[in-house]
Formats: C-alpha cells, structure tokens, sequence
C-alpha cells in the first residue's frame, strides 16, 4: 500500500484527470483490475475495457472529492459527480488496493434526499459537509 501522501496524490490526481485524460486518471489501476457498478449489475475485467468505454463516455464530467478514508488495503472516497452540469450526485467508491494500485473497485451513485422532519429532536446542528460549488 502507498504512504499516504502518495496515496492521497495517485486519487486526487485520478479524479482531477477523470473524463478528462484517461491514460492519465487509470495509472492508479493493475492492468486485471476489476471495475463493477452494483446498481447496474455490471462488471468489467481489466482497466483497458473500463478505460476504453470511458474514453467514450458520452456526458461531461465534474467531480468533487468529500472524504477519503482508508484502512489497510481499503480506500473509501466520497465524491460528487455532475454530468453534463446537472446537479450534484452522491458518489462512493470502494476501492481495494493490491500493493500501490488498484485491483478492484465497486461505484455507487445516488441523489441525495431532504432530511425527515421527524428525526428533527434526535439531530445533531453541525452539518454534515457543504455542498459543492454549481458544477
């Protein structure tokens, strides 16, 4: 597993290149890596099919980097992700690290929702995290 400067730099560096440069943004993965989306039940087996179709991707992409928690060979980064400049959607993705790259990552993609007012007396005023800049 990388330090975690270098960490914190190969993902920053990969998102800021996402649907930008793909040569660029797929250097953090082994070439047999494995990419799924459990929402849409697919699986792609090695990052040179998952690096083409995104070469390809048809829709603009903003990203913004909430969290990035790791333990061991496990990274947990909490993004936003804009396509085509539409609102922001909750992103997560699971990302498990063989040595310095990774070797699999799971993508969940969600919109956010208004909180329950009957939860009111029970919630904390500290907000979780501001939202990010109009993408």
């Amino acid at each position: 597993m990388l330090e975690e400067a270098d960490l914190l730099q190969a993902l920053r560096r990969h998102w800021e290149y996402s649907g930008k440069d793909e040569d660029i943004s797929h250097e953090i993965y082994h070439d047999n890596a494995v990419l799924e989306f459990p929402q849409s039940g697919e699986r792609f087996e090695g990052v040179e099919n998952f690096r083409e179709w995104r070469r390809r991707y048809p829709a603009q992409l903003k990203f913004h980097t909430r969290r990035i928690t790791h333990r061991a060979g496990l990274v947990v980064v909490e993004n936003m992700i804009s396509y085509d400049g539409a609102p922001w959607l909750f992103s997560v993705n699971l990302l498990e690290f063989r040595g310095d790259r990774v070797a699999h990552e799971r993508i969940y993609i969600m919109e956010g929702w208004e909180a329950a007012e009957w939860r009111t007396p029970w919630r904390s005023d500290v907000p979780v995290d501001p939202p990010p800049p109009a993408p």
